[in-house]
């Protein structure tokens, strides 16, 4: 069944990019109402954007999404997993500003808000996509792909990742994990999205990373992790690019019933393989999708080692 949230959810904090202060609500939405964004600093006529891979216009260090009348929403990817990661099918996402608010740079804040909020179930089936045959984007050795599972008993998204950087901070790195609400939760929500330090003065000059420090980005300079409480996990640089992915995927509308593996792999990586999904119309089919939920409300403790992970 379709789920949305059980009760209103308010934000305060500034976008990454951008750096502005903003103020976003997750507020409860109808079945078959999807995840939309609602600008309300614009006018009414031009404020939806609805969370669609089919309206991501920029890809650059982030996802951003733009509707019909040029109204946009940008690094909207970490609360997009937070949701996907949830099973939140539904919901409007009230906000000020052109950019979701960064927070301390992962889907932390967001899972444990959730979580502690509740959920709706709704009285209305909720179709996935389950991926039928391979589809694949290949670019300059970066790879996406999306794969049937193996086991056909299996109604969830499993997720593998590999990086590869010069900077022995984060070397190369490789993870997979079977994506439920638990093991989004207790494996990848906490992980932060991160920069060089030699990066940091060239984004700023073309209006990026205006917003963010230390407090919301891991920064990392030839060898050395310079954020002072260090990483949260070992492996935090892939576990935040699968991150990245799943709230990429999010944007398909529907659950994704299949194996989505990402080599070296962003934001437009995975919106290309979203739009080479759904143009090999053979590659995949609507099913009924009965979401995983959680079994009780209790805090997120994210002890290492937990979670439903996957042999890579």
């Amino acid at each position: 069944m379709r789920q949305t949230v059980e009760s209103r959810i308010e934000f305060r904090g500034n976008g990454l990019h951008g750096g502005q202060p903003v103020h976003m609500q997750i507020a409860p939405a109808p079945a078959g109402h999807g995840i939309v964004f609602l600008r309300s600093d614009l006018p009414a006529d031009a404020a939806r954007i609805p969370a669609r891979f089919d309206l991501v216009n920029d890809t650059r260090l982030c996802t951003k999404l733009t509707n019909a009348y040029g109204a946009s929403v940008s690094t909207v990817e970490h609360l997009m997993a937070a949701l996907a990661g949830a099973g939140v099918s539904d919901a409007l996402i009230l906000i000020d500003g052109p950019e979701v608010p960064i927070l301390d740079g992962s889907s932390l804040l967001f899972t444990r808000a959730l979580a502690r909020a509740g959920l709706r179930r709704l009285t209305v089936k909720q179709p996935a996509i389950r991926v039928l045959k391979p589809v694949v984007v290949e670019d300059g050795g970066r790879t996406a792909r999306l794969l049937p599972l193996a086991d056909d008993a299996i109604s969830s998204l499993e997720v593998t990742f590999e990086i590869r950087f010069d900077d022995p901070a984060i070397g190369q790195q490789k993870y997979g994990l079977r994506i439920t609400p638990d093991a989004f939760a207790e494996e990848l929500a906490e992980c932060r999205t991160f920069c060089h330090l030699a990066e940091v003065e060239g984004l700023r000059k073309i209006g990026l990373a205006r917003g963010g420090g230390l407090d919301n980005a891991i920064v990392v300079d030839r060898g050395r992790v310079l954020n002072p409480e260090g990483l949260r996990r070992p492996d935090e640089f892939v576990r935040h690019k699968m991150l990245d992915a799943v709230g990429d995927l999010a944007l398909a509308g529907a659950p994704i019933i299949g194996r989505y593996e990402g080599v070296l792999a962003g934001h437009e990586m995975t919106n290309r393989l979203l739009h080479a999904l759904f143009e090999a119309e053979e590659s995949w089919e609507w099913v009924d999708h009965q979401p995983l939920i959680r079994t009780a409300r209790r805090p997120y403790t994210l002890r290492p080692g937990e979670g439903a992970a996957l042999a890579v």
